[in-house]
């Protein structure tokens, strides 16, 4: 099998999907030789996200929803299948990626410059981030010395950095209190208001009107949310 090749659209037209997943298959070994074996995680998954539009990304512990988040991304190559981009990603992984030694300051200077981003733009983005999500005060605080709710805020704040068209989040909201998820949908309705996309990964969905699609992992395929009631989840 040939590994999923990322395709960057350099046009898109206003109707045309900002994100196409078709036929992605993925497996892992598993156990130790002799005796190990391949598991098939995501069994030919196809997915298109829309401009302006929320999709929830939901399935059962172990059903492949951040491998299929990682390859969408581009971190982990398929099996087989192709991702076709539109423009610019921004990712929130599960697991903080981070510089232990950095301070939060620090962490969105070296993002910044990563984008490109103006001094301007940084600056902005900086302190509707730090004033959306209420961490300023941590603002000169290391990584390492963050709580989990706090490191969760940070970890978004970068993907959401540059005002990605689309952004990709797996398990966004985890650590963080009820006033900080409600901050978080206040985020995510400014984006869609803007024609920008977000896709999100979590275990469940408890605020199903939130979201403009849901779309579950089943056997290794994606289906309807609805639809998918009753059927098990991949092996």
């Amino acid at each position: 099998m040939t590994a999923a090749p990322a395709v960057d659209a350099k046009t898109v037209a206003p109707s045309a999907s900002v994100l196409t997943a078709e036929g992605i298959e993925k497996s892992f070994r598993r156990g130790i030789w002799p005796v190990s074996h391949r598991q098939q995680v995501l069994r030919g998954a196809d997915l298109t996200l829309y401009p302006g539009e929320v999709v929830g990304l939901v399935g059962e512990n172990g059903s492949g929803k951040s491998t299929m988040m990682k390859i969408l991304v581009g971190e982990l190559a398929a099996d087989a299948g192709t991702v076709t981009r539109s423009g610019v990603l921004g990712y929130c992984p599960q697991q903080p990626v981070v510089y232990e030694r950095l301070t939060c300051d620090e962490h969105i200077e070296l993002f910044a410059r990563a984008y490109r981003m103006t001094h301007e733009a940084e600056r902005r983005s900086r302190r509707d981030l730090y004033e959306a999500l209420g961490f300023e005060r941590y603002a000169g605080t290391r990584a390492d010395r963050l709580s989990g709710g706090t490191l969760a805020k940070l970890n978004l704040t970068l993907a959401m950095l540059a005002d990605p068209p689309v952004l990709l989040l797996d398990e966004p909201y985890a650590g963080f209190d009820w006033d900080t998820y409600l901050k978080f949908w206040d985020l995510v309705g400014v984006r869609r208001a803007t024609g920008r996309s977000v896709l999100i990964v979590s275990h469940f969905v408890a605020d199903e009107h939130r979201f403009d699609r849901i779309v579950k992992l089943c056997d290794g395929r994606l289906c309807d949310g609805r639809r998918c009631e009753g059927q098990g989840a991949a092996r």
